[in-house]
């Protein structure tokens, strides 16, 4: 006679019964793409490039960019961004994710507002826009933002600032702008700035071309405005004298050496090889001189942060990615104004614009690019007094513009 079953065994004969004798659902399978992304190659916006390349000033709007100069630059990045066809399905082109990646930097769309349009869904295009942003980063900075890194290229920076800007041993303009953002969850107050927004700041120095020949972007916009500039590398350069900065010369048709020197605005401490503006409250006809022969150069960086921000609509709201997703567009707007600079110059930098005496391309109203805030009054040495000087003097007799006494006392 057989034993009888135990308690888990009787538990176990159940449980089999009933799984016996339920019904056995149909397993019904999602698809691994919605209709209109699976096709792609009659919906997206490559088939609409093809046929805006009639009308050459929609296409440009489109991009920022003629169509050989895009095509240049796919050309750069494809074998940073080609991806392989697989059996189960085709690969996104180069084409397709370039083309989708200038339009996110040129309209400002979100990710699933730009979907419909280029025919790639929303989690897709937030892996293909950053991936592409750090390519067009990497491809491009060797060649379109280059450092200085010997006395002659130093020397040619100055020689252009001097014929274009009459400021004689310029070496760059320095700017910084608080770029809004969307902060991360948690974040507090790290990145809450002086205009009570979340921010972070994109430091730059730029040429008398209208070009970015350094970016550091990433810094807090808690941070102390007067200590952005300490947290880059460049500052940390300057202070070691490692930029190997030539030695001061005299100007053409003066007797007296100047020093190389980087301007900036009132945000910006005095240096012996940084100037700055005097302070609005203790000026003279001298120092109105020297503010306005300082700040005509100035406005170089100004310019070109306004340019940017008009052209890419990335920067017409708070930018709603992760940090890190942050830093690649950011960059990639930057080493795209020098591509396009160099590629397509006025058309894309309305250049007519800006080159008057002391005007500057303004952010558009719906930027959330804004100035550091300035302050004055900090402690510098004296040898940064005596070079403030020392140029004063230039500018009020050997290097004296005959416009400057007009401008100075414009409103």
């Amino acid at each position: 006679m057989a034993s009888p079953l135990s308690d888990d065994e009787l538990n176990l004969l159940g449980l089999c019964v009933v799984a016996l004798s339920r019904k056995k659902k149909k397993i019904t399978r999602k698809r691994w793409a919605k209709n209109c992304f699976l096709r792609r190659e009659q919906l997206t916006n490559t088939a609409l490039l093809s046929e805006m390349r009639v009308e050459p000033g929609d296409l440009f709007k489109y991009l920022r960019m003629d169509e050989g100069t895009y095509f240049q630059l796919l050309s750069l990045v494809t074998p940073m961004i080609e991806k392989q066809d697989t059996c189960m399905r085709r690969a996104i082109t180069p084409h397709e994710r370039l083309s989708a990646t200038l339009r996110f930097l040129a309209s400002g769309q979100s990710y699933e507002d730009l979907k419909s349009s280029v025919a790639i869904s929303s989690s897709a295009l937030s892996q293909i826009i950053p991936e592409t942003c750090l390519a067009i980063w990497n491809t491009l900075k060797k060649d379109f933002m280059k450092f200085p890194d010997s006395e002659d290229e130093w020397k040619q920076i100055a020689n252009e600032y001097h014929e274009k800007w009459n400021f004689p041993n310029c070496l760059g303009a320095v700017g910084g702008k608080h770029v809004a953002i969307v902060p991360p969850n948690g974040a507090g107050s790290d990145y809450f700035n002086y205009r009570g927004s979340h921010s972070l700041v994109l430091m730059a120095i730029v040429n008398a071309k209208y070009e970015f020949i350094m970016c550091d972007f990433g810094t807090n916009g808690h941070v102390p405005d007067g200590g952005v500039m300490e947290n880059t590398a460049f500052y940390r350069r300057l202070c070691d004298n490692n930029l190997k900065i030539p030695p001061g010369r005299k100007p053409k048709n003066s007797m007296s050496v100047l020093p190389f020197v980087f301007v900036g605005d009132e945000a910006f401490a005095l240096r012996k090889d940084f100037m700055s503006p005097f302070s609005q409250g203790e000026l003279t006809h001298d120092r109105r001189v020297f503010n306005y022969r300082v700040s005509r150069a100035h406005h170089v960086v100004e310019n070109v942060f306004g340019i940017m921000s008009s052209r890419f609509k990335i920067f017409t709201k708070p930018i709603n990615l992760n940090l890190e997703n942050i830093d690649v567009v950011v960059l990639a707007c930057c080493i795209l104004h020098n591509y396009l600079q160099r590629s397509v110059g006025d058309l894309y930098a309305l250049i007519d614009q800006c080159d008057n005496v002391a005007g500057t391309v303004p952010s558009t109203d719906e930027s959330t690019v804004f100035d550091l805030e300035r302050r004055h009054n900090r402690q510098c040495s004296k040898q940064a007094e005596e070079v403030r000087e020392m140029f004063m003097q230039y500018f009020t007799r050997d290097g004296a513009m005959s416009c400057q006494e007009r401008m100075i006392y414009q409103d």
